[in-house]
């Protein structure tokens, strides 16, 4: 347990040692000096954990370099688990990628690859879908969950119980909001704390069944890029519009003629049931899309 709380520790504390790391109503964590000086951070941070576990599986358990490399989820390599992976995490959000692509033509970019090189040219961009999904899987399934295998916790407790460190180093992100929003009252800033809390948890259940489940590290590295990259869907509001605008036809403002652009209540519809269908097909889907030959001992079974 001691090793954990050092895991979630050392990623976090260096954050808060140098000023140019530190957040301050100055220097928020978007700015890219900043960014810069947490990706070193993390960089050396993930290397101490990866050498301290290896440390660990290696003396505690005897195990041999292929076994470490195992449970470590970085061998064998399977593109297969991989792409199945982000089809179950397709079917999730079949609804947000109707919308984003079709509604809102954001097909084409994707085709033509423009999203992806004007996201990760940014800092944010860089920080959000590479560095972020690649140390965090690393430090909170990677390494983390193997050694509850070692330690001989089952499947199940594994699953609902290493999230929850994942959950709560993301709970320093209330201190940082404090500092750069002062004029948020209090009590919205823990609500927004908290619920932040739960999504990442519930990211880090499904995470780490995918670990277990497919013993690959690329998998749940590639759907947390993935689910960065979406978001959260929108529950209300019709589509093509900003969230929060009622369902069905637009009407005029200000003397000026229906946007031509918007969509009907048709495609919100739509969207709509597909949000219930990505739902339903994640579910049934879960267990199918995630079997593989390359399980970690004691994954869960239907």
């Amino acid at each position: 347990m001691s090793i954990l709380v050092f895991f979630t520790v050392v990623y976090v504390l260096p954050f808060y040692l140098s000023s140019a790391t530190r957040p301050s109503p100055q220097l928020t964590r978007d700015a890219p000096s900043s960014i810069r000086a947490r990706v070193r951070a993390v960089t050396s941070s993930s290397i101490v954990s990866v050498a301290l576990t290896v440390l660990v599986l290696y003396r505690t358990g005897d195990l041999s370099a292929a076994d470490i490399l195992r449970l470590l989820g970085v061998w064998p390599v399977s593109p297969v688990d991989s792409a199945k992976t982000i089809l179950l995490v397709a079917i999730l959000f079949a609804g947000p990628l109707f919308e984003n692509g079709i509604v809102d033509g954001a097909w084409k970019d994707w085709v033509r690859g423009r999203d992806v090189y004007q996201t990760l040219s940014s800092w944010i961009g860089y920080r959000n879908y590479v560095v972020g999904p690649v140390s965090e899987e690393i430090i909170w399934r990677a390494l983390i969950i193997p050694l509850h295998v070692l330690a001989g916790l089952s499947a199940k407790k594994i699953i609902f119980l290493t999230p929850l460190y994942f959950g709560i180093a993301h709970v320093h992100h209330l201190y940082e909001f404090r500092l750069t929003h002062p004029k948020t009252p209090l009590l919205l800033a823990v609500l927004r704390s908290l619920f932040q809390f739960t999504y990442t948890s519930l990211f880090g259940f499904f995470a780490a069944f995918v670990f277990i489940r497919t013993g690959n590290a690329y998998s749940v590295i590639l759907a947390h890029s993935f689910c960065n990259w979406m978001g959260l869907p929108r529950f209300y509001g019709r589509v093509g519009v900003q969230a929060g605008e009622p369902i069905g036809p637009p009407g005029k403002s200000d003397g000026q003629p229906d946007d031509e652009h918007v969509h009907g209540p048709a495609w919100t519809l739509a969207y709509y049931v597909l949000l219930v269908a990505g739902a339903v097909g994640f579910y049934w889907q879960l267990f199918p899309l995630t079997e593989s030959s390359h399980a970690l001992p004691g994954a869960p079974k239907r």
